[in-house]
């Protein structure tokens, strides 16, 4: 029986987990992500965490299959990263920098990519070849896997599907410096500014009115008790994620969509929302597309990045 890692490296903290070649997680813990210094501490710190366990638990080198690893930017396949922002790396090669550190062969991915390919293998893909993650939460990522393989792309940001432009008359600025993104309606930030400006069209009343610092939560809460005001935010939501899914389906041509990160906790009124919205927009062949919610939760990335030490 061989072994490895898979490591998903976020901006508070990397997730560490060892695992068997069939994809039995034998053990998990994490340790801080120290972004002080551009970064530096970064890499030797997470070989430090596998060398210590390796030592720890008496494990022969030999039957490490190495370490795989998400991280939160663009690689290529040569393990070349662009510039990290949120961890203070500019351009370097990630992998031979780790793999110098360890002496174990290293594999990297972006993270959003590579928990697609957590999800398509033990999560809510499982049984799937092709599916696309879409990663609901403070921002909107994705991955795609096609033929059982994650889409990475020649520059390394494959599945960016969060800035697909939806509204080019968009006059607010996203993240990424363009305007009228997927991001800007469909993640949690964007749900509770998109409600903001619905409630300020009128005075109707809604309990959304009564909390100043409202949340997404908050909203699908609220149109789960019948508020009229928070249904048409979360129609307008379904629509958007409908509409940019479809364009996503007709290039990708999933067996799954699977959705993910903390707007997806909404659950089937999400699933169900949105899929109606996609059957109105989506190419005839590709009506069919099955949604489901993600299954693996935190742990997709260390699954999706051990997974691409067996590719």
């Amino acid at each position: 029986m061989k072994y490895g890692f898979g490591v998903d490296l976020g901006g508070t903290t990397v997730k560490l987990a060892f695992f068997s070649e069939d994809g039995t997680m034998l053990h998990k813990w994490e340790i801080p992500t120290r972004r002080e210094g551009g970064g530096s501490h970064i890499l030797p710190d997470i070989a430090a965490a596998v060398l210590d366990y390796i030592k720890e638990k008496n494990i022969a080198k030999e039957t490490l299959l190495g370490i795989g690893m998400g991280v939160p930017g663009a690689v290529t396949a040569d393990g070349v990263v662009n510039r990290c922002i949120n961890l203070g790396w500019g351009v370097f090669n990630i992998v031979k920098a780790l793999e110098d550190l360890t002496g174990l062969r290293v594999v990297a991915g972006n993270d959003a990519t590579v928990a697609a390919q957590g999800e398509c293998w033990m999560g809510g893909g499982k049984g799937c070849r092709s599916m696309v993650l879409v990663t609901l939460g403070t921002g909107v990522g994705g991955g795609i896997v096609v033929d059982g393989r994650a889409v990475h792309g020649f520059h390394g940001a494959g599945g960016e599907i969060g800035h697909i432009i939806l509204n080019r008359e968009e006059t607010e600025v996203c993240a990424c410096g363009r305007r009228g993104c997927v991001e800007q309606y469909c993640s949690a930030t964007g749900i509770v500014r998109l409600a903001k400006k619905h409630l300020q069209k009128s005075d109707r009343p809604s309990v959304l009115r009564n909390q100043k610092n409202f949340t997404c939560k908050d909203v699908f809460d609220a149109a789960g008790q019948g508020d009229i005001p928070a249904i048409e935010i979360t129609e307008q939501v379904y629509d958007y994620m409908g509409d940019f899914l479809a364009t996503v389906c007709c290039t990708v041509d999933p067996e799954v969509v699977v959705l993910g990160g903390g707007v997806s906790k909404a659950g089937a009124p999400l699933l169900e929302g949105v899929q109606r919205y996609y059957e109105h927009y989506s190419y005839h062949a590709c009506r069919d597309t099955k949604f489901a919610i993600a299954q693996l939760g935190n742990d997709a990335g260390a699954y999706g990045a051990f997974r691409l030490l067996l590719e």
